[in-house]
Protein backbone atom coordinates (compact mmCIF):
# COMPACT_ATOMS: atom_id res chain seq x y z
CA UNK A 1 0.00 0.00 0.00
CA UNK A 2 1.40 3.43 -1.01
CA UNK A 3 1.97 6.38 1.30
CA UNK A 4 -0.88 8.21 -0.40
CA UNK A 5 -3.25 5.39 0.52
CA UNK A 6 -1.95 4.97 4.08
CA UNK A 7 -2.14 8.66 5.05
CA UNK A 8 -5.97 9.01 4.86
CA UNK A 9 -6.34 5.88 6.99
CA UNK A 10 -3.96 7.34 9.57
CA UNK A 11 -5.96 10.56 9.56
CA UNK A 12 -9.24 8.76 10.29
CA UNK A 13 -7.61 6.70 13.03
CA UNK A 14 -6.28 9.89 14.62
CA UNK A 15 -9.76 11.39 14.69
CA UNK A 16 -11.12 8.21 16.29
CA UNK A 17 -8.44 8.34 19.00
CA UNK A 18 -9.17 12.01 19.67
CA UNK A 19 -12.91 11.35 20.02
CA UNK A 20 -12.22 8.39 22.30
CA UNK A 21 -10.06 10.58 24.55
CA UNK A 22 -12.74 13.26 24.73
CA UNK A 23 -15.48 10.76 25.54
CA UNK A 24 -13.24 8.98 28.05
CA UNK A 25 -12.76 12.24 29.97
CA UNK A 26 -16.50 12.45 30.66
CA UNK A 27 -17.43 8.81 31.25
CA UNK A 28 -14.38 7.47 33.10
CA UNK A 29 -12.57 8.39 36.28
CA UNK A 30 -8.92 7.99 35.33
CA UNK A 31 -6.34 8.64 38.04
CA UNK A 32 -4.24 11.77 37.96
CA UNK A 33 -4.93 15.31 36.74
CA UNK A 34 -6.98 15.76 33.57
CA UNK A 35 -4.12 17.48 31.73
CA UNK A 36 -2.00 14.34 32.04
CA UNK A 37 -4.68 11.77 31.18
CA UNK A 38 -6.54 13.61 28.43
CA UNK A 39 -5.11 17.01 27.45
CA UNK A 40 -1.55 15.93 26.62
CA UNK A 41 -2.64 12.84 24.63
CA UNK A 42 -5.24 14.94 22.82
CA UNK A 43 -2.67 17.59 21.91
CA UNK A 44 -0.31 14.86 20.71
CA UNK A 45 -3.04 13.43 18.49
CA UNK A 46 -3.86 16.90 17.13
CA UNK A 47 -0.19 17.51 16.32
CA UNK A 48 -0.03 14.17 14.52
CA UNK A 49 -3.18 15.08 12.61
CA UNK A 50 -1.69 18.37 11.41
CA UNK A 51 1.45 16.55 10.30
CA UNK A 52 -0.66 13.89 8.59
CA UNK A 53 -2.66 16.51 6.70
CA UNK A 54 0.54 18.15 5.45
CA UNK A 55 1.94 14.76 4.41
CA UNK A 56 -1.32 13.86 2.67
CA UNK A 57 -1.32 17.08 0.62
CA UNK A 58 2.37 16.68 -0.28
CA UNK A 59 1.95 13.05 -1.25
CA UNK A 60 -0.99 13.89 -3.56
CA UNK A 61 0.83 16.70 -5.40
CA UNK A 62 1.66 15.95 -9.06
CA UNK A 63 5.31 15.04 -9.64
CA UNK A 64 7.60 16.61 -12.21
CA UNK A 65 6.47 19.21 -14.69
CA UNK A 66 2.78 19.68 -15.46
CA UNK A 67 1.30 17.26 -17.98
CA UNK A 68 -0.24 18.62 -21.17
CA UNK A 69 -3.98 19.14 -20.59
CA UNK A 70 -6.26 16.34 -21.73
CA UNK A 71 -8.88 17.63 -24.14
CA UNK A 72 -12.37 16.30 -23.44
CA UNK A 73 -15.95 17.34 -24.13
CA UNK A 74 -17.78 19.68 -21.71
CA UNK A 75 -19.77 17.74 -19.08
CA UNK A 76 -22.91 19.91 -19.36
CA UNK A 77 -25.05 21.85 -21.82
CA UNK A 78 -26.53 25.29 -21.40
CA UNK A 79 -25.09 28.38 -19.72
CA UNK A 80 -22.88 27.85 -16.66
CA UNK A 81 -20.43 29.83 -14.52
CA UNK A 82 -17.08 28.57 -13.29
CA UNK A 83 -15.89 28.69 -9.68
CA UNK A 84 -12.67 27.53 -8.01
CA UNK A 85 -11.06 27.20 -11.43
CA UNK A 86 -7.50 26.00 -12.14
CA UNK A 87 -7.33 28.82 -14.69
CA UNK A 88 -6.82 31.16 -11.71
CA UNK A 89 -5.06 29.04 -9.11
CA UNK A 90 -3.41 25.63 -8.81
CA UNK A 91 -4.33 23.70 -6.75
CA UNK A 92 -7.74 25.15 -7.56
CA UNK A 93 -9.38 24.08 -4.29
CA UNK A 94 -6.35 24.82 -2.11
CA UNK A 95 -5.32 21.17 -1.82
CA UNK A 96 -4.04 18.26 -3.90
CA UNK A 97 -5.97 15.57 -1.97
CA UNK A 98 -8.42 13.33 -3.83
CA UNK A 99 -6.57 14.17 -7.06
CA UNK A 100 -8.34 17.54 -7.31
CA UNK A 101 -5.31 19.69 -8.18
CA UNK A 102 -7.01 20.86 -11.39
CA UNK A 103 -10.64 20.47 -10.28
CA UNK A 104 -13.34 22.95 -11.25
CA UNK A 105 -16.78 23.75 -9.85
CA UNK A 106 -19.53 24.96 -12.17
CA UNK A 107 -23.03 26.29 -11.41
CA UNK A 108 -25.92 26.70 -13.84
CA UNK A 109 -26.36 30.38 -14.64
CA UNK A 110 -29.16 30.77 -17.22
CA UNK A 111 -29.83 34.19 -18.67
CA UNK A 112 -32.85 36.12 -17.44
CA UNK A 113 -34.83 38.98 -18.95
CA UNK A 114 -33.64 42.50 -18.29
CA UNK A 115 -34.82 43.73 -14.91
CA UNK A 116 -35.47 40.24 -13.53
CA UNK A 117 -33.39 38.79 -10.68
CA UNK A 118 -30.74 36.16 -11.51
CA UNK A 119 -32.03 32.60 -11.72
CA UNK A 120 -29.38 31.44 -9.26
CA UNK A 121 -30.12 32.64 -5.69
CA UNK A 122 -27.49 35.00 -4.35
CA UNK A 123 -25.34 34.31 -1.28
CA UNK A 124 -26.91 35.80 1.87
CA UNK A 125 -25.11 36.67 5.06
CA UNK A 126 -28.00 36.17 7.43
CA UNK A 127 -31.27 35.04 5.86
CA UNK A 128 -32.37 32.64 4.58
CA UNK A 129 -29.99 30.29 6.35
CA UNK A 130 -30.74 27.46 3.94
CA UNK A 131 -32.59 27.03 0.65
CA UNK A 132 -34.23 24.05 -0.99
CA UNK A 133 -32.32 22.58 -3.90
CA UNK A 134 -35.06 23.24 -6.46
CA UNK A 135 -34.39 26.96 -6.03
CA UNK A 136 -31.11 26.48 -7.91
CA UNK A 137 -31.13 26.00 -11.70
CA UNK A 138 -28.23 23.51 -11.54
CA UNK A 139 -30.27 20.99 -9.55
CA UNK A 140 -31.34 18.16 -11.82
CA UNK A 141 -29.32 19.36 -14.84
CA UNK A 142 -28.01 16.48 -17.00
CA UNK A 143 -24.35 15.49 -16.56
CA UNK A 144 -22.69 14.18 -19.70
CA UNK A 145 -19.77 11.85 -20.33
CA UNK A 146 -16.72 13.89 -21.37
CA UNK A 147 -15.39 11.10 -23.61
CA UNK A 148 -15.93 7.53 -24.69
CA UNK A 149 -15.20 5.69 -21.46
CA UNK A 150 -15.81 2.79 -19.12
CA UNK A 151 -17.56 3.35 -15.81
CA UNK A 152 -15.24 2.38 -12.97
CA UNK A 153 -17.42 3.44 -10.07
CA UNK A 154 -20.99 4.68 -9.70
CA UNK A 155 -22.07 5.50 -6.15
CA UNK A 156 -25.61 6.59 -5.28
CA UNK A 157 -27.88 6.82 -2.24
CA UNK A 158 -26.61 9.83 -0.28
CA UNK A 159 -29.21 12.52 0.35
CA UNK A 160 -29.24 15.94 -1.33
CA UNK A 161 -29.08 18.27 1.67
CA UNK A 162 -30.26 21.87 1.89
CA UNK A 163 -28.00 24.61 0.57
CA UNK A 164 -25.31 26.19 2.74
CA UNK A 165 -25.18 29.52 0.88
CA UNK A 166 -25.51 31.82 3.89
CA UNK A 167 -22.72 32.95 6.19
CA UNK A 168 -23.82 30.72 9.07
CA UNK A 169 -24.52 27.83 6.72
CA UNK A 170 -21.07 28.15 5.17
CA UNK A 171 -19.39 28.27 8.60
CA UNK A 172 -21.28 25.12 9.59
CA UNK A 173 -20.17 23.41 6.36
CA UNK A 174 -16.51 24.39 6.71
CA UNK A 175 -16.00 23.84 10.44
CA UNK A 176 -18.34 20.98 11.33
CA UNK A 177 -19.96 19.16 8.44
CA UNK A 178 -16.87 19.16 6.21
CA UNK A 179 -14.62 17.76 8.94
CA UNK A 180 -17.10 15.01 9.79
CA UNK A 181 -17.29 14.03 6.11
CA UNK A 182 -13.48 13.99 5.88
CA UNK A 183 -13.31 11.53 8.76
CA UNK A 184 -15.87 9.27 7.05
CA UNK A 185 -13.79 9.17 3.87
CA UNK A 186 -13.59 10.54 0.35
CA UNK A 187 -16.93 9.06 -0.74
CA UNK A 188 -18.72 11.16 1.88
CA UNK A 189 -16.90 14.29 0.71
CA UNK A 190 -17.72 13.94 -2.98
CA UNK A 191 -21.19 12.54 -2.36
CA UNK A 192 -22.97 10.58 -5.07
CA UNK A 193 -20.48 10.26 -7.89
CA UNK A 194 -19.37 8.61 -11.10
CA UNK A 195 -15.77 7.78 -12.07
CA UNK A 196 -14.99 7.15 -15.74
CA UNK A 197 -11.91 5.46 -17.20
CA UNK A 198 -10.99 7.57 -20.25
CA UNK A 199 -8.01 5.40 -21.18
CA UNK A 200 -4.28 6.21 -21.17
CA UNK A 201 -4.25 6.28 -17.37
CA UNK A 202 -6.75 9.14 -17.10
CA UNK A 203 -9.96 9.10 -15.06
CA UNK A 204 -12.79 11.62 -14.70
CA UNK A 205 -14.78 12.04 -11.50
CA UNK A 206 -18.17 13.74 -11.26
CA UNK A 207 -19.04 14.74 -7.69
CA UNK A 208 -22.23 15.79 -5.83
CA UNK A 209 -24.68 14.02 -8.17
CA UNK A 210 -28.39 13.95 -7.40
CA UNK A 211 -29.57 10.94 -5.43
CA UNK A 212 -31.28 8.36 -7.61
CA UNK A 213 -30.20 10.05 -10.85
CA UNK A 214 -27.34 7.79 -11.92
CA UNK A 215 -27.97 6.12 -15.29
CA UNK A 216 -24.84 3.96 -15.28
CA UNK A 217 -23.16 1.32 -13.17
CA UNK A 218 -19.64 -0.01 -12.84
CA UNK A 219 -18.59 -1.86 -15.99
CA UNK A 220 -20.84 0.07 -18.38
CA UNK A 221 -19.38 1.73 -21.45
CA UNK A 222 -20.52 5.24 -22.38
CA UNK A 223 -20.16 7.53 -25.38
CA UNK A 224 -19.06 11.15 -25.26
CA UNK A 225 -22.09 13.34 -24.64
CA UNK A 226 -24.17 10.54 -23.11
CA UNK A 227 -26.11 11.45 -19.97
CA UNK A 228 -24.74 9.58 -16.96
CA UNK A 229 -26.42 11.38 -14.02
CA UNK A 230 -27.98 14.64 -12.90
CA UNK A 231 -26.48 17.51 -10.94
CA UNK A 232 -27.27 17.40 -7.22
CA UNK A 233 -26.20 18.64 -3.81
CA UNK A 234 -24.84 15.57 -2.04
CA UNK A 235 -21.61 15.41 -0.09
CA UNK A 236 -19.47 18.41 0.85
CA UNK A 237 -21.40 20.97 -1.18
CA UNK A 238 -22.75 24.42 -0.36
CA UNK A 239 -25.30 24.45 -3.21
CA UNK A 240 -26.25 22.31 -6.22
CA UNK A 241 -23.26 22.30 -8.58
CA UNK A 242 -20.93 20.01 -10.46
CA UNK A 243 -17.42 19.38 -9.21
CA UNK A 244 -15.40 17.59 -11.89
CA UNK A 245 -11.74 16.79 -12.33
CA UNK A 246 -9.35 14.44 -14.08
CA UNK A 247 -6.89 12.23 -12.21
CA UNK A 248 -4.40 9.42 -12.77
CA UNK A 249 -6.08 6.74 -10.64
CA UNK A 250 -9.64 5.59 -9.90
CA UNK A 251 -8.75 5.56 -6.19
CA UNK A 252 -9.44 9.04 -4.81
CA UNK A 253 -7.10 8.49 -1.85
CA UNK A 254 -4.27 7.50 -4.22
CA UNK A 255 -4.86 9.83 -7.18
CA UNK A 256 -2.91 12.78 -8.56
CA UNK A 257 -4.59 15.53 -10.55
CA UNK A 258 -4.44 15.76 -14.34
CA UNK A 259 -5.02 19.08 -16.16
CA UNK A 260 -7.93 19.30 -18.60
CA UNK A 261 -9.39 21.50 -21.29
CA UNK A 262 -12.94 21.37 -22.61
CA UNK A 263 -13.24 21.25 -26.38
CA UNK A 264 -14.64 24.55 -27.66
CA UNK A 265 -14.58 26.08 -24.16
CA UNK A 266 -11.07 25.72 -22.77
CA UNK A 267 -10.75 26.23 -19.02
CA UNK A 268 -13.16 28.98 -17.89
CA UNK A 269 -11.82 31.31 -15.21
CA UNK A 270 -13.54 32.16 -11.94
CA UNK A 271 -16.78 34.02 -12.57
CA UNK A 272 -16.60 33.41 -16.33
CA UNK A 273 -19.69 32.07 -18.05
CA UNK A 274 -19.70 29.62 -20.93
CA UNK A 275 -22.46 28.13 -23.05
CA UNK A 276 -22.57 24.68 -24.63
CA UNK A 277 -25.26 24.11 -27.22
CA UNK A 278 -27.32 20.91 -26.93
CA UNK A 279 -27.08 20.25 -30.67
CA UNK A 280 -23.29 20.39 -30.51
CA UNK A 281 -23.31 17.98 -27.59
CA UNK A 282 -25.37 15.53 -29.68
CA UNK A 283 -22.76 15.77 -32.44
CA UNK A 284 -20.06 14.90 -29.92
CA UNK A 285 -22.08 11.87 -28.83
CA UNK A 286 -22.68 10.67 -32.38
CA UNK A 287 -19.16 11.32 -33.66
CA UNK A 288 -16.56 11.46 -30.83
CA UNK A 289 -13.70 13.77 -31.66
CA UNK A 290 -15.78 16.43 -33.42
CA UNK A 291 -15.46 19.90 -31.98
CA UNK A 292 -18.26 20.83 -29.59
CA UNK A 293 -18.46 24.60 -29.87
CA UNK A 294 -19.27 27.02 -27.14
CA UNK A 295 -19.50 30.70 -26.66
CA UNK A 296 -18.17 32.46 -23.61
CA UNK A 297 -18.42 35.81 -21.95
CA UNK A 298 -17.18 37.32 -18.73
CA UNK A 299 -19.39 37.82 -15.70
CA UNK A 300 -18.57 39.03 -12.18
CA UNK A 301 -18.11 36.41 -9.51
CA UNK A 302 -20.61 36.26 -6.70
CA UNK A 303 -19.81 35.96 -2.98
CA UNK A 304 -20.35 32.64 -1.32
CA UNK A 305 -19.05 30.53 -4.19
CA UNK A 306 -19.29 26.80 -3.64
CA UNK A 307 -16.36 25.02 -2.06
CA UNK A 308 -16.40 21.81 -4.08
CA UNK A 309 -15.11 18.46 -2.91
CA UNK A 310 -12.11 19.58 -0.93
Amino acid sequence: MSVRAVVPVAMRLSWMVLFALMIGEFVTDLPGPGWATTFLPAMTVLALMVATMALQARAAAPRGGPRPPVEVEPPVTGRWSALNSPADKVPSHGTHVYGQTYAIDIVADPETAEGEPPARPAFRRLWPLFRRNHAFPAFGAPLLAVADATVVRASDGLRDHLSRNSLLGLIYLMLIEGNVRSIAGAHRVIGNHVILDLGDGTYAVYAHAQRGSLRVKAGDTVRAGQQIARCGNSGNSSEPHLHVHLMDSPDLDDARGVPFTWRGVGVPANGETFTVDEAEARVAKARPGDVGGAGEQAAPARPGDVGGAG
